[in-house]
C-alpha cells in the first residue's frame, strides 16, 4: 500500500524546541539579573526542562490547563532560587516573548518540506494548543506547508499516544491510515502511538547512525530520509 499523506509532529521534529527554549530561558534569566542564581547556564536549562517533562503531561491529561501549567512550572522554577515574585504569569510571558522571536527549524526541515509538497498530503498532529502551534509554525515559515491540515490536542481533546488523534489526523487528509505515515521525535508517544493506531510509524532519532526498525517503527536520523525514500520508491515503501 503507498503512502499517501504524511503527518508530523513539530516540536523537535520540525521546530528545533529544545535549542530555541534555551535561548529564551538563558536570555530572560540575563536580563533578569537571575543567572547567576545557577551554579551554570546548563544547571538552569536542565531544571527547566525537566520541569516541563513533569508538568506538561498534566496538561495534556487534563489536570492543568495549557496556561495552568506555564505558571505551576515557573513558580517551581523560581522557588528553587528562592525567588518570589508578584505576577509568575508575567514572567512566563516574558520568557515566551524571548523564545518565541527565536523559533528556528532545523536545517533537513524545508528542503525536505518543498520536496513532499504536491507528492502527499501533509499535515500535523501536535500534543499542544492550536493556536500556539500555528504561530510558532507561521513564524518559521512553515504552516502555508499544511494549511488548515493541523491538529492539536488541547482543541481535540485527547492527546497523543492514544488512538483517536492519530485516526483522527488520517481523516482530517481523507486518507485511511495504513496509507499515512507518521514522523515524531518521541518513540513511544510518537512512534508506538502512531503504530498503535495503524499508521506507518517512523521515529526521528537524530542520533541514530542510518535507518532501522524496532517493533514496528521505522527509525530515521533525518527527515531527508523521507524525501530520499519517496523517490527512491514511488511512495511504497517510505
Amino acid at each position: 500500500m503507498s503512502i499517501r499523506g504524511i503527518l508530523f509532529d513539530v516540536d523537535d521534529t520540525l521546530i528545533d524546541y529544545a535549542a530555541t527554549a534555551r535561548i529564551g530561558l538563558l536570555g530572560h534569566l540575563r536580563a533578569e539579573d537571575q543567572l547567576w542564581l545557577f551554579e551554570s547556564p546548563d544547571e538552569a536549562v536542565a531544571l527547566w526542562r525537566s520541569l516541563e517533562e513533569e508538568h506538561y503531561p498534566r496538561f495534556l491529561a487534563g489536570e492543568l490547563t495549557f496556561k495552568g501549567q506555564q505558571l505551576v512550572r515557573t513558580e517551581l522554577f523560581l522557588a528553587h532560587i528562592g525567588i518570589r515574585v508578584t505576577d509568575p504569569s508575567a514572567w512566563f510571558a516574558d520568557y515566551a516573548a524571548r523564545r518565541d522571536v527565536a523559533w528556528i527549524t532545523f536545517p533537513d526541515v524545508p528542503p525536505t518540506l518543498r520536496a513532499l509538497a504536491g507528492q502527499v498530503a501533509l499535515g500535523i498532529v501536535s500534543n499542544s494548543a492550536l493556536a500556539h502551534q500555528q504561530d510558532k509554525l507561521r513564524s518559521v515559515g512553515l504552516l502555508d506547508h499544511f494549511g488548515d491540515a493541523v491538529l492539536c490536542s488541547a482543541e481535540f481533546g485527547t492527546a497523543k499516544p492514544d488512538p483517536a488523534i492519530f485516526l483522527a489526523g488520517c481523516t482530517m487528509l481523507e486518507l485511511p491510515p495504513d496509507e499515512v505515515a507518521y514522523v515524531g521525535d518521541r518513540f513511544d508517544t510518537d512512534g508506538l502511538g502512531a503504530r498503535n493506531a495503524g499508521l506507518r510509524a517512523y521515529w526521528l532519532d537524530r542520533t541514530a547512525r542510518g535507518v532501522a526498525h524496532r517493533d514496528g517503527v521505522t527509525i530515521i536520523p533525518s527527515l531527508v530520509e523521507l524525501s530520499a525514500t519517496t523517490f527512491a520508491s514511488g511512495l511504497d515503501t517510505l
